[in-house]
């Protein structure tokens, strides 16, 4: 049996590996032509500021209208995004540190509000509360649609730390509390910062919700400038400010976040960590959960529950509800399919060819990922307005959309996957006899199918909501669930809007417990 330095000296090896060496130089080549295009709503963001000049931009840029939105705006994510950590902090210790009654329950039932698309949860709070208006109902929303993006990757830290450092700081005589805030709490950092990354760049991207509560912020101003001017620069200039609260909020994170090491040398204790018994707090920690859960799923459904009640049979008109659906999954499977392929250059050289070149690209493929989807819409809509007006609400474009906005979605998964399938397994099926094609076919991609499935999911569920991009750059006649339930709502018959409000509900119910499942086998549970 050859060993590995005569595989590699032998013939098949070394034709092994200098197609391993061009396949990488062509795969490098696309993941260059990949991030290049993905750079496209940033390069327009610039150029249409050089084409407008100065004096027009600073008119339309310092003006007391933006001063307001950008207020807004700040007082949104400094309310919100506080609130959420405080609370998904909460639920996460109570759910998988305390002896809390149902804690799996509770556990799942914080996670399950992601299955409820953010214009929905603003739909049933102004149904059941008419009056809900302003900045603090933006927070209330806000906080019940968008905390579970906290809670998911907090608890997954709870679960991963060593019980042994909790047990020494306990040891050397501090208190409970002081133990949490001492030990625990700095093991929580990273957890933290990025989901409040997520929470916020979600606040900034949002647009349904805040219409409905009547709270301006720069994407719906954006929005309404678009379609009071169609592509005047207004809207243009309000997009380059909120590209700038996206930096902003992405160097926040990285300052936060520090370089800490939050890693320790061995394995740590195998074991769980003991859960803290409530005795007397068990009732009022209840209330927490049961309250949050009341919000956030209660509302959401006893509402879409109500108004299918009051309109009977007569709102489930199965032809319109049928088209929709039937082109909502079109459009996600062909904007997940488009997503996972632009990702998969990508995915490769982050496994098979890490260096500088490799994050670079990846770092403009995260950061354009980051950007609101009204800015992409607005972007390709000028570009093809103004350079291929063929292209103008073609599905091409709005494929092209999907695939620009969810490309990190699907990259995460993919690159997980790749690196699980060694290389090595496919130098051996090639210096089996193997042709290259069927050798990486036979092995990485046959071990990579299931993180592409679930990267593929994961853009699909994010399309199936998508509302602004879609309402923007979709052909002519297009209606997908989101649209017809934004239709019938905008019109005040909420009746009519409630079974496209079930039908993405249920659609997505499916896709969360699967985060969730995958949250808990990360933690080894």
């Amino acid at each position: 049996m050859q060993s590995a330095a005569e595989l590699a000296r032998s013939p098949t090896g070394m034709a092994a590996g200098l197609w391993t060496r061009r396949r990488l130089s062509w795969i490098s080549l696309a993941a260059i032509l990949v991030s290049l295009f993905s750079l496209l709503p940033l390069a327009f963001i610039i150029w249409i500021a050089v084409q407008t000049g100065w004096e027009s931009v600073s008119a339309l840029v310092f003006r007391p209208r933006v001063g307001e939105l950008l207020a807004n705006t700040l007082l949104l994510v400094v309310l919100a995004v506080p609130i959420c950590i405080v609370l998904s902090v909460a639920l996460a210790w109570l759910t998988e540190r305390s002896s809390l009654p149902g804690a799996r329950l509770w556990a799942w039932l914080s996670v399950a509000p992601l299955a409820i698309p953010a214009f929905v949860h603003s739909y049933a709070w102004i149904t059941l509360v008419p009056g809900l208006h302003g900045l603090w109902a933006g927070v209330l929303v806000s906080v019940v649609a968008y905390f579970p993006f906290l809670y998911l990757p907090v608890a997954a830290a709870l679960r991963r730390l060593d019980p042994a450092l909790e047990d020494a700081a306990a040891a050397v005589g501090l208190g409970p509390w002081r133990v949490f805030r001492r030990v625990v709490l700095p093991q929580l950092r990273l957890a933290i910062c990025g989901g409040s990354l997520l929470v916020g760049l979600h606040l900034l991207a949002e647009y349904g919700l805040y219409v409905f509560i009547r709270f301006d912020t720069f994407t719906t101003a954006i929005v309404d400038q678009f379609q009071s001017t169609f592509n005047g620069p207004a809207a243009n200039m309000l997009a380059a400010v909120l590209v700038t609260c996206c930096f902003v909020l992405l160097g926040i994170e990285v300052l936060v976040r520090g370089e800490e090491r939050y890693a320790r040398v061995g394995s740590g204790a195998a074991r769980q960590q003991q859960r803290t018994r409530l005795g007397r707090a068990t009732i009022p920690c209840l209330l927490l959960p049961v309250v949050t859960a009341l919000l956030a799923l209660g509302v959401p459904f006893v509402t879409i529950s109500r108004w299918l009640v009051a309109g009977g049979a007569d709102v489930w008109r199965l032809d319109e509800i049928g088209l929709a659906l039937g082109q909502t999954l079109f459009l996600a499977l062909a904007g997940a399919l488009l997503a996972t392929i632009a990702a998969m250059p990508m995915a490769w050289i982050s496994i098979r060819a890490p260096g500088p070149l490799q994050r670079l690209l990846e770092g403009c493929n995260y950061i354009v990922g980051s950007l609101p989807g009204v800015v992409v819409a607005l972007a390709l809509v000028t570009i093809t307005v103004r350079i291929a007006l063929p292209l103008y609400q073609t599905l091409f474009t709005i494929l092209v959309a999907y695939a620009l906005m969810f490309l990190p979605r699907a990259l995460i998964s993919l690159r997980a996957s790749i690196a699980q399938a060694p290389v090595e397994l496919e130098r051996a099926a090639a210096s089996l006899g193997r042709s290259p094609l069927k050798a990486l076919w036979s092995t990485t991609i046959r071990l990579s199918a299931p993180g592409a499935a679930a990267g593929m999911a994961l853009v699909a569920l994010g399309i199936m909501n998508e509302l602004t991009a879609t309402q923007m750059l979709a052909p002519n006649g297009t209606r997908t669930l989101a649209m017809a339930f934004w239709a019938h709502s905008g019109e005040i018959d909420y009746a009519s809007a409630a079974p496209y409000a079930l039908i993405m509900v249920a659609m997505s119910l499916p896709l969360t417990w699967l985060l969730y499942v995958q949250s808990k086998r990360m933690a080894g549970r």
